[in-house]
């Protein structure tokens, strides 16, 4: 049995900031709210894993962090999105109004590690976002439209020292995540 993993940079601290912008929608119906406490940037996501690939993983993701040069830095959040588009829409998220350009070149850095070592490419372009929302059915829609489209709420700023390797367990209600490797800038 492998493990669920992927690899995050998380918005530690910024749990009230994230409840608050997500009390923006109100009850909208529909929408299942990330825990704010459980915030994150995933930066790659890879998966079901083997146990026994965990090492090479580790070695390869420390490896990524030297490629991509990337010092520790300030991540500004804020803003809304919605993946696919706002007709129709499974997340929710905010993005970034500084740091992107980092995330990015972590990002990459560990994309062609991980894909090199078998793992799934990405199939859409890397949006560095903290998913705040998944929509579970269109109940709510038009008012996530409004907004989506009419609020720009910060969510604050966060020092990014390191990227995390974290396991990822289904449960009932929503899944909790563990750090099995921290790998600093």
């Amino acid at each position: 049995m492998g493990k669920r993993l992927f690899v995050s940079v998380d918005l530690d601290g910024l749990a009230e900031e994230v409840a608050a912008v997500q009390d923006r929608f109100g009850g909208a119906s529909g929408l299942n709210f990330v825990d704010p406490e459980q915030a994150h940037v995933t930066v790659k996501f890879l998966g079901d894993t083997e146990t026994d690939r965990l090492d090479d993983l580790v070695d390869a993701l420390a490896a990524a962090v030297a490629d991509a040069g990337v010092d520790p830095f300030e991540a500004e959040f804020g803003g809304l999105g919605v993946f696919p588009s706002l007709d129709y829409i499974s997340v929710v998220w905010a993005g970034t109004r500084s740091g992107g350009g980092e995330l990015t070149r972590l990002h990459e850095a560990v994309e062609e590690r991980t894909t090199a070592m078998g793992f799934d490419e990405e199939d859409h372009e890397f949006t560095p976002h903290v998913t705040l929302a998944r929509m579970e059915h269109a109940g709510g829609k038009e008012q996530v439209q409004d907004v989506v489209r009419e609020a720009d709420p910060d969510v604050g700023t966060l020092a990014v020292e390191e990227l995390r390797l974290k396991e990822s367990t289904l449960g009932p209600d929503a899944p909790t995540y563990e750090t099995v490797e921290r790998f600093p800038l």
